[in-house]
């Protein structure tokens, strides 16, 4: 079986799922419906998550979209006929309406081919954001058992409607980050000799509508083993709790639990997992900022000298005040444009 194409813009004309139609898989912690979505009756189940970091909200919205192209195609189309579909936009509804004051704040931006676009206010994301911490990272929540009863409610929630779609040939999770030159892909290290045709792909499709890749080398750390350009393993709860060990953080390495992509490699099968971490903000090779927002401390900083800005600027103006030094916002709808690529290649390489 070959994968059939994804519409891409008809996915992003559709309209957002907001509920009604999905299922209430259980309650967070504040008394907010988890909703989930079952598609289709394929052979090849399909499972993907977003809003596990509440603080990026591409992933959710790209989700809610093809929720809803999902639920309108006939169910004779490849898509229904061949696949089994498991999607959570989002898995944490307590997290995400803490930061709807900076999330439902845009801006006019262009995409890559010159039309109209929103892109997110620097101001008021620096100002408001709000992201968990370990022990409460969503993402690294999942039960490590059935009987794991002191995970996220949220989490058990979650784990329970994947269980009854396993085994899965893929799984994804759409993440985000706040600054960075462009989109970063993390993917199932077992699946390296496997993407060889995927990140072939991938790598044109950004290069076509004029995004760099974000490519680094952090040499093992938490588990990122660089695999070539753009493109590295994603992280473990192994290699998460080794690196606070290796900090004399015992409390801290205790808090992670699996993974996403760990839990439903637990079902069985070899499922082919990823996670895409799109940039909210494009930092521009040549940036002429004070120094690179990454990393916890440069980050306060850089969110420090951003209110600076404000004050003598502006909201508007240190906006633009950032935009010439070479930070900017990247467009939306490029983001779910390279979302649904990776999912398109993941559905063709699984």
């Amino acid at each position: 079986m070959s994968a059939p194409a994804l519409a891409v813009e008809a996915i992003l004309a559709s309209d957002p799922v907001a509920g009604p139609g999905g299922e209430v898989l259980g309650a967070s912690r504040e008394g907010r419906p988890i909703v989930g979505y079952r598609f289709g009756g394929g052979a090849a189940a399909v499972s993907l998550i977003g809003g596990c970091h509440a603080d990026e909200p591409v992933g959710p919205a790209m989700l809610r979209r093809l929720a809803g192209y999902l639920a309108a195609i006939d169910t004779d189309d490849p898509l229904l006929a061949d696949y089994s579909w498991y999607l959570v936009p989002h898995v944490n509804p307590d997290g995400e309406a803490r930061n709807a004051v900076w999330t439902g704040v845009t801006v006019k931006c262009l995409d890559h081919a010159g039309e109209a676009d929103r892109g997110y206010d620097l101001p008021t994301y620096v100002r408001e954001v709000i992201r968990e911490l370990p022990g409460d990272d969503v993402e690294f929540g999942f039960p490590r058992d059935d009987g794991d009863l002191e995970a996220r409610l949220e989490n058990r929630a979650v784990a329970a409607f994947l269980r009854r779609g396993a085994p899965f040939a893929l799984h994804g999770s759409f993440h985000g980050m706040d600054f960075a030159p462009g989109p970063w892909f993390l993917i199932e290290g077992e699946w390296r000799e496997r993407t060889l045709a995927l990140r072939d792909n991938l790598r044109r499709g950004v290069r076509a509508l004029g995004y760099s890749l974000y490519d680094v080398d952090r040499g093992g750390e938490k588990g990122f083993f660089r695999i070539d350009e753009g493109f590295t393993t994603r992280p473990d709860s192994r290699a998460m709790r080794d690196f606070f060990r290796g900090h004399g953080d015992e409390a801290t390495a205790a808090l992670f639990r699996p993974s996403s992509m760990e839990f439903v490699r637990t079902l069985g099968g070899d499922p082919f997992t990823f996670v895409s971490e799109m940039p909210l903000f494009l930092l521009a090779p040549d940036h002429r900022l004070p120094e690179p927002p990454k990393g916890p401390e440069a980050r306060l900083r850089f969110h420090q000298w951003v209110g600076q800005l404000v004050e003598r600027h502006g909201r508007e103006g240190a906006r633009l005040e950032a935009e010439r030094l070479g930070l900017r916002p990247m467009p939306i709808r490029d983001q779910m444009r390279l979302q649904l690529a990776f999912l398109e290649e993941g559905l063709a390489a699984a």
